[in-house]
């Protein structure tokens, strides 16, 4: 984000994460700066909000179609930041000896056609229930195996129609203006897309994985915005839609603003599939309290809150998730400490028959492992 100094301090994000970075650009206006963080807040809150609802239907299908919900477990967000660093350092190798313009250039169809997929996916039920009865749909099925007789295995099993290639269609033209123009409201419907997507399907088992998840991201996103410059010098040359933008001078110079404040997708993703989970927890209580994905959206809302103030305050970029995991983890976790529920919470979890399978595989393959050593 920005600050009303000489310096402009941006969150961006290179590894579905975020950092801050500071750039020399003209004072921002105290008018003009609170438009922006107030847009930025905004738009932050709606993909976590629209997702975890979003999240809670995903979920409901997959199991009413008796379809396996894929999650993440303890040890995959163990790794996690391992996996994201060596991601992030790698990008960073790759703008170190390499054309900066022929990789975003590559950066920039990459996700064009992730971002029409990404729209499509929001606009397709819209688009179902606007379009007229006498429009002429015609439904598809598109299925393609590899292997044979026993050994056959589906790559692709997409049902879709008519109305879904219109959302397509609609999708695409975003795209389109987004590739000609990098338009910033462009970047934004891009990146409101990816972040209401991934809230929806990345789903957390558990909130002791959620737990373990932000906790190293914590560690991840401090020790890369202050321990290094990597994550600042991604941020500064990746160019594609993994950011939020806002232009502080939209009054002064309306739509060709271009003194931009943002916000990495990470700050927006990472906490928002722990409360999406919030939710989720508070369905399978069969209630109509949602008194922890409150307590953890209005955390969120705390934690980006207290990321301005110390942004604006010290005039130095800061690491949004040191602010965001203690507010989103911890809220939600004193609230149950007082309601009496913290054993309740920590018991949760969204497929606990898939796990027993999964613990039931291991012993087995455990117990095979200690015959074959006798």
């Amino acid at each position: 984000m920005s600050s009303d100094s000489e310096t402009d301090v941006s969150m961006e994000n290179a590894t579905l994460n975020e950092t801050a970075n500071a750039t020399s650009r003209i004072p921002s206006t105290p008018e003009g700066m609170a438009v922006a963080y107030s847009s930025l807040l905004i738009m932050a809150l709606l993909p976590i909000f629209v997702g975890s609802f979003r999240s809670v239907k995903f979920l409901k299908d997959r199991k009413k179609n008796g379809e396996a919900v894929e999650t993440m477990t303890s040890q995959d967000a163990a790794m996690f930041p391992l996996y994201a660093s060596g991601a992030l350092f790698g990008i960073y190798l790759v703008f170190k000896f390499f054309s900066k313009e022929y990789i975003n250039l590559l950066l920039t169809f990459y996700f064009f056609f992730l971002g029409v997929l990404a729209i499509a996916h929001i606009l397709s039920p819209v688009v179902h229930k606007l379009v007229p009865n006498f429009f002429p749909n015609m439904p598809y099925h598109i299925i393609f195996t590899q292997g044979e007789g026993d050994q056959r295995e589906e790559v692709i099993n997409q049902e879709f129609d008519r109305k879904d290639l219109l959302a397509l269609a609609i999708s695409t033209g975003f795209g389109i203006w987004y590739l000609v123009k990098k338009h910033w409201i462009a970047n934004n419907i891009f990146g409101l897309a990816f972040s209401v997507n991934a809230v929806e399907f990345l789903q957390l088992n558990s909130v002791i994985t959620g737990c373990i998840l932000l906790g190293g991201l914590f560690f991840y996103d401090i020790f890369w915005v202050f321990g290094t410059d990597v994550m600042v010098t991604v941020a500064k040359s990746f160019e594609a839609p993994i950011k939020l933008v806002f232009p502080q001078d939209l009054l002064e110079n309306g739509l060709a603003a271009n003194n931009f404040a943002m916000l990495g997708l990470g700050d927006i993703v990472i906490p928002g599939i722990f409360i999406a989970l919030l939710l989720r927890f508070d369905v399978s209580k069969k209630s109509d309290s949602r008194v922890y994905f409150y307590s953890g959206f209005f955390a969120y809302i705390t934690g980006l809150l207290t990321t301005i103030g110390v942004m604006h305050f010290f005039k130095h970029a800061q690491p949004a998730l040191l602010y965001l995991v203690p507010m989103c983890i911890g809220t939600p976790l004193f609230v149950a400490l007082v309601r009496g529920e913290i054993k309740e919470i920590f018991k949760y979890e969204d497929n606990p028959e898939e796990n027993k399978t999964e613990k039931e595989k291991e012993s087995i393959k455990e117990e095979n492992e200690d015959k074959k050593s006798i």
